[in-house]
């Protein structure tokens, strides 16, 4: 029997997604009968404890006797059990300082951490996660912050609304002014925005068109890594050798500083990959752009000017284009910032179910089956030690 334990979220603030619904939780009870699952009580989840103890889920403080801990962001270490299996975003595959002693607490409590950020297809492509309501919920907020900045229409906030079934509704009768869109990327959060780009009445056009002309209407590019990058040397685009070396490459997004009003970026960014455009080009008389939603929410990273994150509560902020400081949002002498980490919970039931829908699909029977390659790539520890796949990390991992 695989007892899942659904983990209250500890984080602060606190994140009110799940990785499985009540309507989910039920399904994999009634399809495997050996499968159960207990939730641990929680006032802020997007699904109360009524509702999961109505599709016959038990609700529980006490998650000692499961097998796997499912939570979304990262456990407090006072939170953690010793010896248990735990999934969830640990945002320490990349070294990150602010999370090395959470890394250190799970080893020294013999804890086998996997992360759903590491769940890959073979091609590289990641397999779960809530990109795609990133991109719905960040494109939003893009162009309602253009919106609030020049006066020229007005759209509420995603929060407002009960589902992303009713935020469609509120965009009848939305006519948007002959503005034009840079969206960046390939995966989930660049779907989630074209999607909204979509539903907006946003037309696509080709990026040469883009580049050489003005419309009559609201128009949007789609730039993916070839139209963003080329090598320094022979001047041509592998997203193979771009993933290996990205710093041989460098940046082709100046020419749509003078093209561009909103930026929505929802490209993947490391830190040798270059950026698109330098702090100095604020100061051109030539860049357009007015609003940028930085969706993949890099400090410093693909966009420079992200100076870190906003919140769900207040999304925006300016940054000064003589200076590079912080300013309050929608000042003439600045371009506005809508920058926030956790965009998905604006939309957190709709963004739960896709989430927990991937997990079903692509994982949770893998593990009840004991296990794939998919599942052991995925393994940063095992039972507090360093698998081979996240060697890399033995210096972040060194007390």
């Amino acid at each position: 029997m695989l007892v899942i334990g659904l983990i209250r979220e500890g984080k602060i603030p606190s994140d009110n997604r799940v990785a499985l619904t009540p309507a989910q939780c039920k399904w994999l009870k009634s399809h495997f009968s050996d499968i159960n699952i207990k939730a641990q009580s929680s006032t802020h989840r997007c699904f109360n404890d009524q509702e999961y103890i109505h599709a016959g889920i038990e609700v529980t403080e006490d998650l000692s006797d499961c097998d796997l801990l499912l939570g979304i962001k990262e456990v407090p270490i006072t939170q953690l059990i010793p010896g248990k299996s735990y999934i969830f975003f640990s945002h320490t595959k990349k070294k990150q300082s602010y999370n090395q002693k959470l890394l250190h607490a799970m080893m020294d409590m013999g804890i086998t951490l996997i992360d759903y950020e590491c769940f890959e297809h073979k091609d590289g492509q990641r397999i779960i996660g809530f990109g795609f309501f990133a991109g719905i919920v960040g494109a939003h907020n893009g162009i309602m912050t253009y919106g609030n900045r020049t006066g020229a229409f007005k759209i509420g906030r995603v929060g407002d609304v009960k589902d992303y079934r009713e935020l469609i509704h509120t965009y009848f009768g939305l006519k948007l002014p002959p503005i034009k869109i840079v969206v960046t990327g390939s995966g989930r959060v660049a779907h989630g925005i074209v999607e909204i780009m979509n539903l907006m009445d946003v037309q696509e056009v080709e990026a040469d068109e883009y580049l050489s002309r003005e419309f009559d209407y609201p128009v949007y590019t789609h730039l993916k890594g070839s139209d963003l990058y080329r090598h320094k040397l022979n001047g041509n685009y592998s997203r193979t050798d771009f993933h290996e070396h990205p710093d041989h490459y460098e940046s082709l997004f100046k020419p749509y500083l003078s093209q561009t009003d909103i930026l929505m970026n929802g490209i993947y960014w490391e830190p040798r990959i270059p950026a698109f455009f330098e702090m100095n080009d604020l100061k051109s008389a030539d860049f357009r752009i007015q609003a940028i939603a930085d969706i993949t929410d890099d400090k410093n990273g693909s966009i420079p000017c992200n100076l870190g994150d906003a919140t769900i509560t207040d999304p925006v902020y300016g940054v000064d284009r003589n200076t590079g400081n912080k300013t309050a949002p929608y000042l003439w002498s600045s371009i506005d910032i809508m920058a926030v980490g956790n965009l998905p919970n604006e939309l957190p039931r709709d963004a739960s179910r896709f989430f927990g829908e991937q997990l079903i699909k692509y994982i949770l029977n893998d593990i009840r089956l004991s296990g794939s390659e998919i599942i052991q790539k995925a393994t940063i520890l095992k039972d507090g030690k360093l698998t081979s796949t996240f060697e890399y990390l033995s210096d972040y991992a060194a007390h």
